[in-house]
């Protein structure tokens, strides 16, 4: 046996007692008369004390992270020298045997709260980097995160099935993974971008109640939130449902998962609900942070006959002007310059402001205002003195989006938000339609959603008026669960296919499993996903979503530790039968 305790486990209760530990030498300090080893495993730090007066051992040349085996008797320390700041601060160890099992070469970073290196350099030594506190802590955050919710699920009667990974190609949404058949040449399989086909089958099987923590695979640009190539996500499908239904067990699981493992958080936004066009008109996002307000303001109508011909030129031509309050705020015109910088990278011509300075109104449109219109952006936008009001005028979409990205851009460098509170919000009644950048009518979501009232509602003329019966739910400005009550009627499905020009041939091609169990008596059902790592990275308080993981991707969706992705042996190409045609290099 190497050790018979572990760095944390040892308190007062074990004082003259030998007992042997290892781990990585942390820290050494040499005193004239002694040296203090600081100890290291992943359960703690305990301090090992050598006094040559009182020891027979000659201590062996140790350095930082060396793997020791040290043998030692525990000694209480006095009431007076008592460090309540680490778990073994309670005793000390007077070594009686140091054996190096290990040594270490110079480490590439140190291994300390904030190693001065790059993300990459981490990254390329993750083992290393698995060593620091804050990363490892990471780790068994998201290890209680998984057994508490597959006892949470499977306590409540969810069967954990295990979709397959290999599976048909489906490229309705993000682009696939495709994995080459060497035993079918000339065809591939598809990584799941989601278990989705294969939760419904259950469905029709009688699996009335499926989870799983899911792996999924998308082909897609990393982003903060978003992790390259794979996540995982709570996956759920559930028979015999409504849409209250689904979120009776979501808001169930959460107000239970939240005080168990962050009891430090606070929900100070318990569910609220808005329809798809309220969150986007109020907030300019269909996943907006509640935690502060700023809500955007609708003026078209208050500039039909502006004095102001921008905005009166706007109105004509059936665009739309929107307002944001930016309370206790007035803005020099170098800030001014900066916000608007932000809304012309989401397409916005321009950013208009007005001040209400408590001596005179100034900003960049009060010239162009009848005292009447100040008025009326007063009393609608709610301002008062120290207040900022900012605009926007052009198409609804670019005017939604743009203060809508310029409101979170605001939240992030001038105000103070607590990182323990939680703000949850219901996104609901989501278009069913949209229209391509070529004018031709998609579905604008998951085109499996029912119908929201069924048949009558696809005689609607206008299209994009139809709603489906599909949620989100956001918090703190991120989605962190989609999901839907799902078409189970083979011939609605049909038919709403068919109106974004998808004949019964292409269905049954793409979806020919699902479509022929569609006709064996399918059960109504529904379903939704919680983001595993995105919900582990809320709660973890992490800028990035790539922190979370054990072992992640780069931001240039690398392995940059293994060397991944990489070219591979033509031999390998051959047994394949892939032919490569790279671009010539110039």
């Amino acid at each position: 046996m190497y050790r018979t305790h572990t760095c944390w486990e040892l308190t007062a209760t074990q004082a003259w007692t030998q007992v042997t530990l290892c781990g990585w030498v942390n820290k050494v300090r040499n005193l004239w008369w002694m040296t203090f080893i600081d100890l290291r495993d992943r359960y703690g730090i305990t301090q090992i004390t050598h006094d040559p007066a009182k020891s027979t051992i000659e201590l062996p040349d140790v350095k930082s992270e060396y793997v020791v085996q040290i043998v030692w008797e525990v000694i209480a320390r006095p009431d007076n020298m008592i460090n309540k700041d680490m778990a073994t601060g309670a005793i000390e160890i007077n070594a009686t045997e140091v054996k190096v099992l290990t040594k270490a070469k110079l480490l590439p970073f140190p291994i300390v709260d904030e190693p001065n290196t790059s993300e990459e350099n981490r990254f390329k030594y993750r083992y290393l980097d698995l060593r620091r506190k804050k990363v490892l802590d990471n780790v068994l955050f998201r290890s209680k995160m998984l057994t508490f919710t597959r006892n949470w699920f499977s306590d409540k009667w969810f069967v954990d099935v295990q979709t397959p990974i290999f599976t048909v190609s489906s490229p309705e949404w993000a682009r696939d993974y495709l994995v080459p058949s060497r035993i079918n040449p000339g065809q591939f399989y598809a990584l799941p971008q989601a278990p989705q086909q294969y939760k419904q089958l259950l469905m029709v099987g009688g699996i009335d109640k499926y989870f799983q923590i899911a792996p999924c695979f998308r082909d897609e640009d990393p982003r903060a939130d978003r992790h390259s190539c794979e996540f995982y996500q709570i996956d759920c499908e559930m028979s015999f449902v409504g849409q209250e239904d689904v979120y009776a067990v979501v808001e169930w699981y959460l107000n239970q998962l939240i005080p168990t493992l962050s009891p430090h958080k606070k929900i100070t936004v318990a569910f609220k609900r808005l329809k798809h066009r309220e969150a986007v008109d109020q907030y300019g996002s269909d996943k907006p942070d509640l935690r502060f307000g700023m809500q955007l303001v609708d003026m078209t109508q208050d500039f039909v006959d502006s004095s102001f011909s921008v905005f009166k030129d706007t109105v004509a031509t059936g665009w739309a002007i929107k307002a944001m309050k930016f309370e206790n705020k007035l803005l020099s015109r170098k800030e001014a310059d900066e916000l608007t910088e932000q809304v012309k990278k989401n397409k916005a011509k321009w950013l208009a402001y007005i001040c209400f300075d408590p001596e005179w109104l100034k900003g960049s449109i009060v010239k162009f205002l009848s005292p009447e219109e100040v008025q009326i952006i007063k009393a609608k936008t709610g301002a008062q003195d120290g207040d900022t009001i900012l605009f926007v005028a052009d198409t609804y979409d670019v005017v939604t989006t743009s203060l809508g990205r310029l409101r979170t851009y605001i939240r992030d460098k001038y105000l103070t938000i607590d990182k323990d509170d939680l703000a949850f919000c219901r996104i609901e009644d989501f278009p069913l339609f949209e229209m391509d950048d070529t004018g031709k009518l998609d579905f604008c979501h998951n085109p499996f959603s029912i119908v929201k009232w069924g048949w009558e509602a696809l005689k609607n003329p206008n299209k994009l008026e139809i709603y489906s019966e599909q949620y989100d739910l956001s918090c703190n400005g991120y989605e962190i669960l989609s999901g839907s009550i799902r078409n189970h009627d083979p011939e609605l499905l049909m038919e709403a296919f068919k109106m974004v020009g998808r004949g019964e041939d292409e269905i049954k091609q793409k979806f020919g499993a699902m479509y022929e169990a569609f006709q064996f008596g399918p059960p109504p059902h529904g379903w939704f996903a919680i983001g595993f790592d995105r919900l582990l990275m809320i709660l973890k308080d992490e800028e990035n979503i790539r922190e979370i993981y054990a072992f992640p991707k780069s931001g240039r969706a690398q392995d940059v530790m293994m060397g991944a992705p990489s070219y591979v042996d033509q031999e390998q190409l051959d047994d394949l039968h892939i032919s490569l045609h790279l671009p010539k290099e110039k």
